[in-house]
């Protein structure tokens, strides 16, 4: 399905570029990394049958251009930014469904803290909340090492360092309209793998949080934040088909096991009750 819509969203410090396709109820489609909204595409034109789909470039991503400096504080940033964009699209007092994925799961569980009034349901695939790990302090320090990795000696080494917390395989190879890996190193690998969702305001309105790991990933590294998240909101933890980058690598599968959840469709036999 082409893009019915494509246009910028001026915000304080940046212009965030975002794209909608399909009708119907809105479903806000959030990324992670390096990846902006070219990365939803095949997922987002599955989903047009039965969403209004947005998905953007986070600020200092791709088209989305900063006119200030790097976000900061990050997720503070960046759930302002999403929930501007609802608002712009769904209207100051409108509603939407939420999916986001890595970092963007974390931003997804923000919106449901901050504005669960607009927030009906959020599906969250495989955040890196590393903190939530019992070895958090081990995690930290490693993230740390990549960093000075990536100032020491450039983007592909500090990308190969990561290959760590993916079961020991390059991160997945992903599309986006720009390369984003140095930005991604610079300003969202620390701060989004520092942050801890805040689990007393999501307790609240757990019944509308499914928590998602890839078939595939959900023993690394980068995934195990998500079940404990998961057994800490008295939820299921759920599957989808592939690994982190499963959205992207089996669009169709993934798409129709989204819709199942965000319609609230009981989880089949292929949750894992924790």
């Amino acid at each position: 399905m082409d893009t019915l819509e494509n246009g910028l969203l001026p915000v304080p410090g940046a212009r965030l570029y975002f794209e909608v396709r399909g009708t119907g109820p809105l479903l806000l489609l959030v990324p992670g990394g390096a990846s902006d909204a070219e990365v939803f595409g095949p997922l987002a034109d599955e989903l047009a049958a039965h969403y209004r789909v947005v998905s953007y470039d986070p600020r200092g991503i791709s088209r989305s251009v900063l006119d200030g400096p790097p976000p900061e504080p990050w997720l503070d940033v960046q759930a302002d930014d999403a929930s501007r964009l609802l608002g712009h699209l769904a209207g100051p007092d409108g509603t939407g469904r939420v999916f986001g994925s890595c970092a963007g799961g974390l931003v997804a569980l923000e919106l449901m803290a901050r504005i669960p009034h607009r927030i009906l349901r959020a599906v969250v695939h495989e955040p890196p909340a590393m903190g939530l790990l019992p070895e958090a302090e081990r995690h930290a320090a490693f993230f740390e090492e990549v960093y000075a990795t990536f100032r020491r000696e450039g983007v592909p080494a500090a990308l190969d360092r990561l290959r760590v917390v993916f079961g020991g395989r390059p991160a997945p190879v992903l599309p986006e309209a720009t390369d984003n890996s140095a930005f991604f190193l610079s300003h969202v690998m620390l701060p989004s793998t520092r942050c801890l969702p805040d689990v007393r305001a999501l307790t609240a309105v757990a019944d509308r949080v499914v928590m998602a790991a890839g078939r595939t990933s959900r023993t690394h590294d980068v995934s195990r934040p998500t079940a404990v998240l998961a057994q800490r909101l008295g939820r299921e933890l759920v599957e989808f088909p592939g690994g982190h980058a499963g959205y992207a690598k089996h669009p169709a599968r993934f798409a129709a096991r989204l819709v199942e959840l965000l319609a609230g469709v009981r989880p089949s036999p292929t949750a894992t009750r924790l």
